[in-house]
């Protein structure tokens, strides 16, 4: 049997089921981590300006084009808008400026990072990290509507820079109020989706509103658990899902890896995933998920796995400024 190694953005664009995650890959190693997965198939990359690797990573494509290994054409960049440059006047200029760090000539998708935003930072001084503003780790929000930014996504897009747009950490309600005034389709929903954390009827309204959903974190604790402090809390306390019973046994079964059954779990509902690996054979393993089926009495044993636990929290990680976005 084969399976649909593309999924079809609102915008018209197809986008592969299956990308490589660049949150947490070091600057100094991700042009070779990049070119490295170009030569293992990986079409799709995932990259934010937060992530600050975004350069980098051009760099690995851009040689890997050089090489003859791929067109431009064949890959696929997904980047994001950080909280900072929510701003209608920040939000070309940084659109204009992560374009070039790419220097790929277009972004293909491109997201409104979190629904939140804060204080703006000139990017050429920026010195902290993520949310932080000082050295206290103050968090300072900023009053701007979503519908500003969404609207200025969309002049990024007629501008040429940004083929289509959509939002990560989103929920329903926002969903419907952007699909309230929206001239370009919401192309793209990413959200954490694991076994642990399965958001089922977020997921039911995107796919039936034609927004694509992506899911990050698809092995759930074990991308927190190297954060140090309390961004690992709930990780350290959680059962690994690597080492879960039902995904043993189902690893077992179909002679794939744990993260193999993992991943499959999420794409075989048409929910396209973005894992990191810096092992060349875990690298093609978590490539090949498109080549076994689980049936639906297993998709909706793993399903049963949900408690709600959500390791990306801003309401949590950031208590003394905590942003209850997902409340």
């Amino acid at each position: 049997m084969v399976f649909k190694s593309t999924i079809t953005l609102a915008s018209g664009y197809e986008m592969p089921m299956v990308g490589f995650g660049l949150w947490k890959v070091p600057k100094e190693v991700t042009a070779e981590t990049i070119y490295n997965a170009i030569k293992a198939g990986y079409r799709l990359f995932d990259g934010a300006y937060d992530y600050q690797n975004e350069k980098e990573a051009g760099e690995g494509i851009r040689r890997a084009i050089a090489d003859g290994l791929v067109q431009r054409k064949d890959v696929f960049i997904t980047t994001k808008l950080w909280n900072n440059y929510h701003r209608r006047e920040h939000v070309m200029a940084m659109a204009a400026s992560q374009n070039e760090a790419w220097g790929l000539g277009y972004i293909d998708l491109y997201l409104i990072h979190f629904p939140c935003a804060l204080k703006y930072i000139d990017p050429a001084v920026r010195q902290y990290p993520a949310w932080w503003m000082d050295d206290k780790g103050t968090v300072i929000p900023d009053r701007v509507p979503i519908r500003e930014t969404w609207e200025s996504m969309e002049a990024v897009v007629d501008a040429g820079l940004v083929r289509s747009i959509g939002v990560s950490n989103f929920q329903a309600q926002t969903l419907y109020d952007i699909m309230s005034y929206n001239k370009h389709p919401i192309s793209s929903l990413q959200i954490e989706h694991h076994p642990y954390l399965v958001q089922a009827e977020l997921v039911q309204m995107a796919q039936e509103k034609g927004i694509a959903v992506t899911a990050y974190s698809s092995f759930g604790p074990q991308s927190f658990l190297e954060l140090p402090g309390v961004f690992s809390k709930k990780a350290s306390e959680m059962e690994p899902l690597l080492e879960a019973g039902l995904i043993k046994r189902l690893s077992e079964k179909y002679r794939v890896s744990c993260a193999q059954v993992l991943l499959r779990w999420a794409t075989q509902r048409n929910i396209a995933v973005i894992p990191k690996s810096n092992n060349p054979e875990r690298m093609r393993q978590n490539l090949d998920i498109l080549s076994f089926s689980l049936s639906k009495e297993e998709l909706d044993e793993i399903s049963g796995l949900d408690r709600g636990l959500r390791f990306n929290d801003p309401g949590f990680y950031l208590p003394n400024h905590p942003l209850h976005i997902f409340a």
